[in-house]
């Protein structure tokens, strides 16, 4: 694992300055502490940042190049068939220097060209230059669990593991982008291609781009597909498919637990990392090292659970409790996503990155697991939507509304009655919106309450739900859970959780690998026919069934519970202040986006417990707190904090 940046300039005789690269790789050594390679001629640049993982020798230094010097490559990820590919590129002639996967890639690029995108099996973002050709490949792995961004005008391209890596070009300016604050709004981070800076984007995942001086290309190079369903009509197809479904997980965990240095596995006592663990288990000869984080709030701590899984297969066990005083990591946080970003289990995955660093180098994780076999809760609710349209008069009136709100407190919690709330009142839309609804932190209506006149014309007319429904029409499914599913992975999924789990994790120099994103196994779970995902309520049908007998039934049976922060406990006290000051600073206020008034009625109505607003608050503050560090301090240094 490691961080790439470079630069190509498209004016002919103008060549790249080592000391830009240097300042990119600098901004992102906390991706690659082992090593620094800088490679410029003419007009390409490149850097990198070295983690080293597999061939710990000088022999696998970046930037790479083949023996004639025609093609450069920087490499961030792991490539877990490269093995086999090597040993298929020896029968074609070639030869080794190194044991690296980026050799190995190097080569297939050399034989395959861009068609070697199809061979891959792992997660990357690479640079190559093709000094033949003058052409630059950029490419970024199909899920899009390795992050790459870029600068593009007419005078070159940058581009670099990271934002902060980008902006050490001068020619890149800091200037906000209110479209993408808009979609942040509303999807708790900046959704790709989209980025925070106006004039830098995300390459998309299962994308590449393609450079030549003076133009460049997009290209999308793969599409999960939901078809055609595989065949599942009795009882024994169900039971082939289940075992066959343990034996690609099986197979895809073993492929990342290839590695020259220690490794182990994050556990939160739910389905998926337990799934994980216990085929490490199986495959290992020493006791696995398990690494879970807990809070004091007993309603957001799964400790216990990670306890019991840990005890039943023998893990070498380490844990830490998050305390409201340990926040005061936010600026390290804000400053390492680069852009606003709220999905405030960055706080327990950033400590329990920084945990399972102190005694390993690679850990795996149960990623995706939600996202292939309709883990969330939403989904239920969505199948439940479903059943009830016919009674959408009546429960999406006004009078049974009201009688939600009457209800005793007894009766149902705070946060069960604010859900059954939100469930009829989005009961009338379709489903497409009505899931859309559900994801949103700041929905439209909420949002007409909130911009300014001025921040309402500068965002435009957009609508922030589009990006979702454009997922839809283009799933290739036949029936909405899939659908839905199509519509997580390609944007929740890599917009959220794995820039959260990436940035988190590299943070600290910290290697983390998701067999469940294995594409193989994606691609195999998204052809199981939605029964085996969705069933009566119950969520994972078949990942549950197939793990039976493997991990323990009270894992499997336990009611999900998300990896979350009780920030809505922490801002009604030890970040009420915080909160406070920073939303109604002068210079919050100041930036002419959002209604003062508004933002003042949501402080108070949360800190009186009238409403919880914990989840735009907290958006709120990681806007406020990113423009501080990124767009006010624009003219100085971008210095990460002590």
């Amino acid at each position: 694992m490691c961080g790439i940046a470079g630069r190509l300039n498209f004016e002919p005789g103008r060549g790249v300055d080592p000391g830009l690269i240097e300042r990119m790789c600098d901004a992102i050594a906390h991706r690659g502490p082992d090593d620094a390679g800088v490679w410029c001629e003419g007009p390409i640049g490149l850097g990198h940042r070295r983690l080293s993982i597999i061939d710990l020798s000088e022999a696998g230094r970046q930037p790479m190049c083949t023996e004639d010097g025609s093609l450069w490559i920087v490499f961030n990820g792991e490539i877990y068939n490269f093995l086999e590919l090597r040993h298929e590129l020896e029968l074609d002639g070639y030869r080794f220097r190194s044991r690296t996967d980026t050799e190995v890639l190097l080569h297939l690029y050399h034989r395959d060209g861009i068609e070697c995108l199809q061979r891959l099996r792992g997660m990357f973002a690479f640079a190559i230059w093709d000094a033949s050709r003058h052409e630059l490949v950029l490419a970024r792995d199909r899920v899009g669990k390795k992050p790459l961004c870029y600068h593009a005008d007419p005078y070159g391209i940058t581009f670099g593991s990271e934002i902060k890596a980008v902006l050490q070009d001068p020619e890149v300016d800091r200037e906000p982008d209110p479209v993408a604050i808009h979609h942040y709004l509303t999807y708790q981070c900046v959704p790709a291609p989209l980025c925070a800076f106006k004039g830098v984007h995300k390459l998309p995942p299962g994308h590449y781009l393609i450079a030549h001086p003076g133009r460049f290309e997009v290209k999308r190079y793969w599409k999960l597909s939901h078809l055609p369903k595989l065949p599942a009509a009795t009882e024994r197809q169900r039971r082939e498919l289940e075992a066959e479904l343990v034996e690609r997980l099986d197979e895809a965990t073993a492929l990342r637990m290839i590695s020259d240095v220690p490794l182990g596995a994050f556990l939160s006592g739910g389905v998926d990392s337990s799934a994980i663990v216990a085929l490490m288990s199986d495959r290992s000869a020493e006791p696995v090292r398990t690494f879970s984080i807990g809070f004091d709030d007993d309603a957001y701590n799964e400790l216990a659970y990670a306890r019991k899984v840990a005890a039943h297969f023998g893990t070498h066990h380490t844990e830490f409790v998050v305390r409201p005083n340990a926040l005061e990591v936010l600026p390290q946080l804000v400053w390492h996503f680069d852009e606003p970003f709220a999905d405030a289990s960055a706080i327990p995955t950033w400590y329990v990155s920084r945990l399972a660093r102190e005694h390993v180098t690679v850990v795996l994780n149960g990623d995706g697991g939600d996202e292939s076999f309709a883990g969330y809760d939403r989904y239920v609710a969505n199948a439940y939507a479903r059943r009830l349209a016919p009674l959408t008069p009546l429960l999406g009136s006004r009078a049974f509304r009201r009688a939600l709100d009457l209800l005793p407190p007894g009766a149902t919690s705070a946060s069960m009655r604010w859900r059954l709330k939100r469930f009829v009142e989005q009961l009338g839309r379709s489903p497409e919106a009505r899931n859309a609804a559900w994801l949103a932190q700041f929905d439209r209506d909420t949002k007409r309450e909130l911009y300014s006149a001025a921040f309402r014309h500068w965002a435009g007319p957009r609508d922030a739900e589009e990006m979702l429904f454009a997922r839809y029409r283009e799933a290739e499914a036949d029936n909405f859970t899939d659908a839905t599913l199509y519509t997580d992975v390609t944007t929740y999924l890599p917009d959220t959780l794995l820039v959260k789990v990436d940035i988190a994790s590299m943070a600290h120099g910290l290697e983390a690998r998701s067999p469940f994103l294995d594409h193989e196994f994606m691609e195999f779970a998204a052809r199981l026919p939605e029964g085996m995902k969705l069933a009566g309520g119950r969520t994972k049908v078949a990942l549950k069934r197939a793990l039976r007998g493997l991990v323990p039934d009270p894992v499997l049976d336990r009611r999900k519970m998300g990896f979350n922060a009780p920030v809505d406990q922490w801002l009604r006290g030890e970040l009420k202040e915080m909160s406070y000051d920073l939303l109604l600073s002068l210079r919050a206020r100041g930036r002419g986006y959002f209604q003062p008034r508004f933002v003042e009625r949501m402080l108070h109505e949360h800190t009186l417990g009238t409403r919880n607003w914990h989840t735009q608050i907290w958006n709120l503050m990681m806007l406020e707190s990113w423009h501080r560090t990124f767009v006010d301090e624009a003219q100085g240094a971008l210095v990460q904090p002590a």
